[in-house]
């Protein structure tokens, strides 16, 4: 995929995101991964602590990157959070290359998720 597409791409699924959330600017990748986190946790409340949000984001990076097997999920703990044990490292290096991966992984999930 060229350059141009992948950035095409990404933008599309920011502009769904700020559709679907009804937010008044595009998030940012910190943002998609945070709502990521929230569908795979499964579970909404009212407002999440900051380490929480943390964990949330946590956990889309380790959903997105298990499609490629860099994580497993190993399942959930007795509140319901998921759990991933990691397989092998990150072969990208550097801030923005590993942002680029995850920015295509986003555009994959996004993909998956209207099209199922």
């Amino acid at each position: 995929m060229n350059t141009w597409e992948h950035e095409f791409n990404w933008l599309q699924v920011r502009h769904k995101v700020k559709e679907w959330m009804n937010l008044d600017k595009l998030p940012d990748l910190n943002g998609v991964l945070y709502l990521i986190g929230i569908q795979e946790y499964g579970r909404v409340k009212a407002t999440f602590t900051k380490e929480e949000k943390q964990d949330l984001i946590h956990i889309a990076v380790c959903e997105l990157l298990s499609q490629d097997g860099y994580y497993e999920f190993k399942g959930r703990d007795e509140e319901g959070w998921p759990h991933y044990d990691i397989i092998k490292a990150i072969n990208k290096k550097g801030v923005d290359n590993q942002e680029e991966l995850l920015k295509e992984k986003v555009v994959t999930y996004f993909a998956k998720m209207v099209n199922e």
